[in-house]
């Protein structure tokens, strides 16, 4: 495992993931057909969701997984009004688009890079789909969904062409409304992404084996289609 990126100096107030340093992990990039960029929950770390995405690793894939500023994308609540967790927000957008822009600079295809989250993770890698629709190898969010309340106006547009959508999330969860999980199923489903949503009876808010295979799976074949 490598590390890039970051000064070891406090980012400026307005963009506080600017420039934080990103672990990367798997293949080495030069030889890599497939990248996963990991994002990480509240209170995480970059290394724990690349620890968490072990069952994820196939031969030619890469792993990106940028750190969040005091372990946390934004302060409040993902279902608080956007406006709360400014400029936080705008921060780690900005910092997920560096992270694939950087992915795609070093030779890995759009459509072979996968966004992969859990808990503010997951809803940072929806949300940033959503405001940035193209083509990706795929989006996996689990345990989140879009960001806002629940009067939140939906104005995404375009289309993510197909691009390969997976939301999961446990029915027990106290973070996550299952109904926010739906929204954002559905709201991928507008812009033309091929969604798998799955609600777990029981499961609180952690990662199962069932989200890890399926989305283990979307990695493999994107990694077997680049052969």
């Amino acid at each position: 495992m490598t590390e890039f990126g970051g000064s070891g100096t406090e980012s400026p107030a307005d963009d506080p993931h600017a420039d934080r340093p990103v672990i990367t992990a798997g293949a080495p990039i030069r030889a890599a057909e497939v990248a996963v960029v990991l994002l990480h929950g509240r209170g995480a770390t970059a290394q724990g969701v690349v620890n968490l995405a072990e069952p994820l690793y196939r031969h030619g894939v890469a792993f990106f997984a940028p750190q969040a500023a005091r372990s946390r994308w934004y302060p409040h609540s993902f279902l608080a009004p956007v406006e709360r967790n400014e400029p936080h927000l705008s921060s780690a957008l900005r910092r997920v688009d560096a992270v694939v822009d950087d992915a795609v600079a070093k030779g890995i295809p759009l459509d072979k890079v996968v966004l992969f989250g859990f808990s503010q993770g997951a809803c940072l890698a929806a949300e940033y789909a959503a405001r940035n629709p193209r083509r990706y190898g795929g989006v996996a969010a689990l345990s989140g969904g879009l960001v806002g309340p629940p009067d939140a106006r939906r104005e995404y547009e375009g289309s993510v062409e197909e691009t390969p959508v997976f939301v999961g999330c446990g029915d027990a969860d106290d973070h996550v409304p299952v109904e926010r999980v739906r929204e954002t199923a559905e709201t991928f489903r507008s812009l033309n992404a091929e969604v798998t949503e799955r609600i777990y009876p029981g499961l609180e808010h952690a990662v199962n084996d069932d989200e890890m295979a399926f989305v283990g799976s979307l990695v493999e074949r994107l990694a077997e289609s680049g052969e």
